[in-house]
């Protein structure tokens, strides 16, 4: 093969007259070119490292302390109160000895001016956390900001007045604290109090009332314990008991998806669209790996948000266990996993250290949509391994996939920056019926067939025949939001920045020498057949299971919202609980997702929609009330929820912090017969929202056709309902 044949540098021969030495020169350029990009990189992170460890500093105001401190010396002041006198005292007997007095005063100096330079850096750093845990802003009504709010938007400001990198807050964001155990228990009370019966609202009373004063009290000394340990109390339990741990099929139940435009598809070229997706995400790849990102921020605030997500996007897969999956992370891959018409393909991105142009790469995925080449035996549905139930794919997995060239081919698919699928299926708005095939859209995202995503990979592309776009995303090891704005950088790279020529070809030169890309081989024993057909019989009947309707609504948006001073967030989740009332004549459990981001590692908390305030309008609407007490009550509710996200926000939700507690009581092997039914509750209606716009890179105003659809998830409950 050609690659094989290229990364060959030398070759010898041994003849009677000695060694027979030839070197490739093309080769041994190739492996200059790459050491040399490996270098630059590692330099970029130790600059990034250095300028991350300082920040809210920078490396130069170093030389500033320096000079400050030398100047005072030369007036014959010791600003240090004798500290540098004490450090020539104990400098090296080396130094001492080939320095003159001046000499290792000056050295002392220097020293000292370090010291002082790190100590300001963490005193700095120290302010501005403590600034960040400031939440008092958020619960302040529209237009009347306290003086404090306003004294505390300067500091922060101030402080963090220098251009930050993507990871420049991490070390300043406060740690996620834990509430008050009463604070908790009255909150969920009051949560359920719509939802129960009287004489079953007593029973929970007294469930609550007995978990505090005998067993939550231990359980939340340990969880204190384990705040002041680790960076976030929360997040490793949720990322492998919610998300790892889970033996069921991760297809529908955890995947998410994205889609493209509403209304505008760039080109119908399938390859030519590949070509600009694929370089739009791996520039997005190198924003990220070189810090260029600004970090995300509360809309409208300089309030940074965690960016640790970010850090396990590319090169990424969940490899499936016996009793738990585990996330494996490389380093920068060259390459991307292609799936196209049953058969697998390594495509690589980056030839002797460059990026491939959109054209180039276009022109190798044309390459693969021109193979004519079958699938081999058991390769068209091996997919479906990674659509059904988790310990078969782990046994299989260990089983024929851990040598050989099931494994080369199986890591070459592992180890890819992320996955794409070229479909042979049209989808968007199109044909007769226009917003009914955003249902098939949707449903091919949400799980496709069931074997042509990958749906361990971190993240998998979807090309469709007629040049529509989507993605699905594996939910463990980020939040929608974090793919959203991976998304949104995606389209908006791919339509307005590196665009289409007139015959809707990306733009760019065309280097035909380039090797094709590789065939990935497969040795599919008859058993790994079998529980390919098992699993896919598994997936089919889940997917077959779902519905799914995308509208788009276009009578009004949120601008119309908040000018009557309402949340849009809250105007349609009490829209969402008068829906299901109407649809099934009473409430439910609600689930609505919002994020704790505030915080280091911070994921996400739950809010409660369905509360006693949204209850009594739906009924008041519902019952024909009149419009004045039905808009006091819609009001009334709007701010009881807006309330709840601010809590969820800000540390003092409650469904994270009683997961908590059930962990550690599994831990210490003791049961609670409280923690137990709360958390054995389903959630009949569970929402969640994307925010859009998050990087502005386009007028949106201006290009209102370009507007995505935005994204969703699938009900991991029989029978629920997710919006």
């Amino acid at each position: 093969m050609a690659e094989a044949h290229q990364a060959v540098a030398f070759q010898f021969t041994i003849t009677p007259e000695g060694f027979d030495l030839q070197l490739s020169r093309q080769a041994l350029g190739q492996i200059y070119r790459s050491g040399l990009r490996c270098w630059k990189k590692r330099i970029s992170r130790m600059k990034n490292g250095v300028l991350k460890g300082v920040y809210p500093a920078s490396p130069s105001s170093w030389l500033f302390v320096v000079i400050v401190i030398l100047a005072t010396l030369y007036t014959q002041s010791d600003p240090s109160m004798g500290l540098i006198a004490k450090i020539q005292e104990h400098l090296p007997l080396s130094l001492s000895l080939t320095l003159s007095a001046h000499g290792q005063t000056m050295v002392s100096a220097l020293v000292f001016s370090t010291l002082l330079w790190l100590s300001l850096i963490l005193a700095l750093r120290f302010c501005l956390k403590v600034l960040l845990s400031y939440h008092r802003w958020m619960f302040e009504q529209h237009g009347r900001i306290s003086t404090l709010t306003k004294v505390w938007v300067s500091l922060v400001r101030l402080l963090s007045s220098r251009k930050p990198l993507l990871y420049s807050y991490q070390t300043s964001l406060p740690h996620l604290p834990v509430p008050a155990i009463r604070d908790t228990l009255e909150r969920f009370l009051e949560s359920v109090h719509p939802l129960r019966s009287p004489e079953d609202l007593k029973r929970v009373n007294q469930l609550a009332g007995d978990f505090e004063r005998t067993l939550g009290n231990r359980l939340q000394r340990y969880l204190k314990l384990k705040a002041l340990w680790a960076t976030n109390y929360v997040s490793d339990w949720w990322e492998e008991y919610i998300y790892l741990r889970g033996r069921t099929p991760i297809m529908v139940n955890s995947n998410y998806y994205g889609m493209d435009f509403l209304y505008v598809t760039p080109t119908t070229n399938q390859a030519a669209r590949a070509g600009n997706t694929i370089t739009a995400l791996l520039l997005y790849r190198r924003k990220v790996n070189r810090e260029e990102l600004k970090p995300s921020r509360i809309p409208g605030t300089v309030i940074p948000l965690c960016a640790a997500q970010c850090e396990r996007m590319f090169n990424t897969t969940r490899a499936p266990g016996e009793e738990t999956d585990v996330l494996l992370h490389w380093q920068d891959s060259e390459f991307v996993a292609v799936y196209h018409r049953g058969r697998f393909y390594r495509l690589w991105v980056y030839r002797a250290g460059r990026l491939l142009s959109p054209r180039e790469i276009q022109y190798q995925v044309q390459r693969i949509l021109d193979d004519p080449s079958p699938p081999q035996p058991g390769e068209e549905k091996l997919g479906a391994l990674t659509a059904g139930n988790r310990v078969p794919w782990a046994r299989m997995r260990k089983q024929y996939f851990s040598s050989g060239v099931n494994k080369r081919s199986l890591d070459c698919i592992e180890k890819a920056a992320f996955f794409v699928t070229l479909d042979e299926e049209e989808q968007g708005m199109k044909g007769e019926d226009p917003e009914g095939n955003l249902d098939r859209y949707a449903k091919s995202l949400l799980h496709g067939k069931c074997y042509n995503r990958w749906f361990d990979k971190s993240f998998s592309v979807v090309i469709f025949k007629n040049g529509k776009t989507g993605l699905n995303a594996e939910h463990s090891w980020a939040d929608a939001p974090t793919v959203a704005h991976l998304w949104e950088f995606t389209l908006a790279t791919d339509a307005f920045q590196l665009g289409y020529d007139t015959d809707g070809n990306c733009r760019g030169d065309v280097d035909r020498t380039l090797p094709p890309p590789q065939r990935l081989s497969w040795d599919i024993a008859s058993e790994v057949q079998e529980q390919v057909n098992e699993s896919l019989a598994v997936a089919q009947a889940l997917a077959d299971d779902v519905d799914c309707h995308v509208f788009p609504f276009r009578e009004f948006g949120k601008g119309r919202i908040k000018k009557l001073k309402i949340s849009p967030d809250a105007f349609i989740q009490l829209a969402l609980q008068l829906a299901y009332y109407r649809d099934r004549g009473g409430f439910c459990l609600t689930y609505e997702a919002s994020m704790t981001r505030l915080f280091r590692e911070g994921r996400t908390e739950t809010v409660r929609s369905c509360t006693s305030e949204s209850c009594a309008f739906v009924r008041a609407l519902v019952e024909g009330q009149e419009r004045d007490e039905c808009c006091r009550l819609f009001r009334k509710a709007s701010e009881k929820h807006q309330n709840l996200y601010r809590l969820a926000m800000t540390g003092s939700g409650i469904d994270r912090h009683l997961f908590c507690l059930y962990v550690v009581s599994k831990y210490l092997g003791v049961e609670s017969p409280f923690l137990k039914e709360v958390l054995s509750e389903p959630w009949r209606l569970s929402t969640s929202q994307t925010p859009v716009q998050q990087m502005e890179l386009f007028d949106l105003i201006n290009n209102p056709d370009f507007i995505s659809l935005g994204g969703g998830f699938g009900p991991n409950v029989p029978g629920s309902v997710k919006v």
